[in-house]
């Protein structure tokens, strides 16, 4: 069933409807049941990861496996510490803690042991699960290693603070909203190939932990409007801060990320077409066009120019000047209008034929054909939903049609801004994907798409939306 299935990083592998796949535990790459996939993933995704994923065919403990030598499944570790790109491991697919919890499982030395004795504390996951958790990735997978999860976490995120401080806060940033600092900032010092989740912390939350920073007098920490914290002065002379030594990533870290990480995102090439209708067709049929002709807005001056100056319709006393003829004023000029304007500026000429056009775009992505549309591109829409509880989420929709996928922004938003998110279909829209966050997480959402992803603000509609300053999100 889909719901019990771990989405890696890297999204879902692709598969079509009827592939043969292999369903595996999170931090063993040993099948433990072998299935036919009953959809493929894109209507998985579409789904929201509901209903039956596979059609399984043979699993561990059933009778063909009770027909055998009765052997348990070994340990395959992980490739990498980093989790291995799935898009290159097509057709095997991680079960969730639902089927992990109805199987026994093994440790590294291979011995069985039943469910909920997985060397598990207070909850915590074992180290060679923990490696394949994205939550926890990049954290010491080392059985050997003393400390736990928890305290690797705080050195983490007290490494990303001081990181912060020492190199991307300055005086004249202050004051600086907390929530500002952790996104922008703190998450932005994390070593590639980790990832910083303060909630896996002994802290739990950012406030508990800037007011122990404050109690250790590196930071000063005010509410300076109701509801709302800021750093209001930090102490650069602190010991802490400038003991402080950046660190240098690994060449052999650096080499595997290199191999595993995904292509940045490059934003489309959006160019704004035009499309010939019906009614201004005896324009453009003596330059070759015809009705359903697409052409770029430089083809559509010249042609303009070029039809006016072969019919010498060019004012000769005033060449900023167009006589109108009859084709013309049936194109271009309202029924009001047709016996009473007989002359129109270059300007105007102009702008009302690229009026008068029906829109149609080209979109471009990098290594990619374009791709020609009629009609308008719809903007990246954000709006905000209240909900039953009362609560706040923010909602993002048309992230496909910018090449963007919506389960990568939701697991980017869900570290940034640190809260929930949940990736649906949208309702309405064909094979379209909307992402929600909880709570007014416009702003975050904004520097994401505008300073990250470098998409032009005039293709996001909703970013006035963001919380204004002094107010609860």
């Amino acid at each position: 069933m889909l719901p019990g299935i771990v989405v890696p990083p890297a999204g879902l592998p692709q598969v079509q409807k009827g592939d043969l796949c292999a369903i595996v535990l999170v931090g063993n790459r040993a099948p433990v049941a072998i299935g036919v996939a009953a959809m493929s993933t894109s209507e998985m995704l579409t789904s929201g990861l509901k209903g039956r994923g596979f059609s399984v065919l043979h699993t561990y403990e059933d009778h063909l496996w009770r027909s055998g030598d009765k052997s348990s499944p070994p340990f395959i570790a992980p490739l990498t510490l980093d989790p291995p790109d799935v898009s290159e491991e097509k057709g095997s697919v991680q079960a969730g803690p639902a089927l992990q919890d109805d199987m026994k499982r093994l440790t590294l030395e291979g011995k069985e042991e039943e469910n909920g004795e997985d060397q598990q504390m207070c909850g915590e996951k074992t180290l060679p699960e923990a490696s394949e958790d994205p939550g926890v990735r990049g954290l010491n997978p080392n059985p050997a290693d003393s400390k736990t999860l928890q305290e690797q976490m705080d050195e983490l995120l007290q490494q990303c603070f001081l990181h912060a401080l020492k190199c991307r806060i300055k005086k004249t940033d202050l004051p600086l909203l907390t929530s500002t600092f952790l996104g922008s900032h703190v998450f932005s010092c994390c070593p590639e190939g980790r990832q910083l989740d303060i909630k896996k912390s002994s802290y739990k939350k950012l406030s508990k932990f800037l007011q122990q920073m404050q109690q250790e007098q590196i930071i000063q920490v005010k509410e300076l409007s109701k509801g709302v914290e800021s750093i209001v002065a930090v102490d650069w002379k602190h010991p802490r801060i400038t003991s402080f030594v950046i660190p240098e990533p690994s060449p052999t870290s650096q080499t595997i990320q290199e191999g595993s990480r995904e292509q940045p995102y490059h934003p489309p090439d959006i160019k704004p077409l035009y499309c010939v209708p019906a009614s201004m067709s005896l324009l453009f049929q003596e330059s070759g066009h015809k009705k359903g002709s697409i052409l770029e807005g430089g083809e559509v001056r010249m042609i303009i120019i070029n039809y006016a100056k072969k019919n010498d319709l060019v004012d000769a006393d005033n060449k900023n000047l167009v006589h109108l003829d009859p084709i013309l004023c049936d194109c271009i000029l309202e029924k009001s209008e047709q016996h009473t304007v007989m002359k129109l500026p270059w300007d105007s000429l102009l702008t009302r034929c690229l009026e008068k056009l029906q829109p149609a775009y080209q979109v471009t992505f990098p290594g990619q054909e374009p791709i020609v549309k009629k009609g308008k591109i719809c903007p990246i829409d954000i709006t905000l939903a209240q909900r039953a509880s009362n609560k706040k989420v923010t909602v993002v929709r048309n992230l496909e049609a910018y090449g963007l996928d919506p389960c990568t922004v939701a697991a980017t938003l869900q570290q940034r801004c640190q809260a929930s998110t949940t990736v649906a279909p949208a309702p309405g829209a064909k094979d379209s994907l909307q992402v929600q966050i909880q709570g007014n997480q416009v702003h975050h959402l904004g520097r994401l798409l505008l300073e990250e992803y470098q998409l032009p603000r005039k293709h996001i509609q909703g970013l006035e939306k963001a919380p204004k300053p002094g107010k609860k999100k």
